[in-house]
């Protein structure tokens, strides 16, 4: 397939343009600066995907059969929350647009954030446990909010297009090696530990690379999207007792055993025939290259 990678040389991006290089698809990368070595079977641009011109050229011109959208920037505390608003928005309607005028499927990458409780000023419990795809959503922050946005978008897209578009929203995204999730909740104490607006979930990356490749292969109508986490908490026990604890409570409807995670993943599992297959445990202090087109 010939395919499209937006945020190419970031930090998930990168691996995904890795894995379908290497898997013989054409890969065609775009981010705001090249990286400074090439790689087989893929082909990389400069472009700022919040210019309407750029971004319609660069994913128009290789024809892609689909285009797998990572680019924006990736979570709150990077730049402003207008900025963040802004940049994802305009980026994420410029290549939407692009993709439905070449006629080629999307999936990219939405966020559990669009619910509201990361990056809130304090994070709140949940209508239910675990999170699903219809949980309401209520974001307070820039991010959060161009996420909820970015998913009307893709309805939209796919109303005008008749495309389909997957958006995946991965929780706390982590690397082998360089888990910096585990760090930040190490050691955990229940009776002192902040509130976390992701509950202690996460997902490692290859597990990202494997949703987005198992969504590329399904027959997706409309607009589908599905959350992806690890099947545990990073803590190493009850999640449960330790959103109770820390949280002095538990919504009501609440169906968590032993360390699963607060985000269900059942819809992939159901629809992609995928499920994750990392865990902190093993992924934390793994030494796996990551790829070799990026500066070390």
């Amino acid at each position: 397939m010939k395919l499209v990678v937006t945020g190419a040389t970031g930090a998930a991006g990168s691996w995904i343009v890795d894995h379908f290089a290497d898997a013989g698809h054409e890969v065609t990368g775009i981010d705001l600066e090249r990286p400074s070595r090439e790689r087989e079977n893929a082909t990389f641009l400069e472009a700022d995907l919040t210019e309407q011109g750029q971004a319609l050229e660069a994913i128009l011109d290789p024809e892609p059969d689909a285009v797998i959208h990572f680019a924006g920037i990736p979570r709150m505390g990077i730049t402003t929350g207008t900025e963040t608003f802004l940049t994802n928005v305009s980026s994420a309607y410029h290549v939407f647009e692009a993709a439905g005028r070449a006629g080629a499927d999307v999936i990219w990458a939405s966020s559990e954030s669009l619910y509201g409780m990361p990056f809130a000023q304090q994070p709140f419990l949940p209508d239910y446990l675990p999170i699903d795809e219809t949980h309401p959503q209520r974001p307070e922050d820039g991010y959060g909010a161009s996420k909820l946005v970015g998913e009307e978008l893709a309805a939209k897209t796919v109303r005008k297009y008749g495309i389909s578009v997957a958006s995946i929203r991965p929780t706390w995204i982590q690397y082998p090696g360089e888990y910096r999730a585990i760090d930040e909740w190490t050691p955990f104490d229940p009776e002192t530990a902040d509130r976390s607006g992701c509950f202690w979930s996460y997902v490692d990356v290859r597990d990202v690379v494997s949703i987005v490749d198992a969504a590329l292969e399904a027959e997706i109508d409309g607009h589908e999207p599905y959350l992806a986490a690890a099947p545990d908490n990073g803590l190493g026990r009850p999640t449960a007792d330790a959103i109770e604890t820390v949280f002095d409570g538990l919504p009501e409807d609440c169906d968590l055993e032993s360390e699963q995670s607060a985000f269900s993943t059942a819809k992939a599992r159901r629809e992609l025939g995928w499920k994750p297959a990392h865990s902190w445990r093993e992924a934390r202090n793994e030494t796996v290259d990551g790829p070799a087109f990026l500066d070390p």
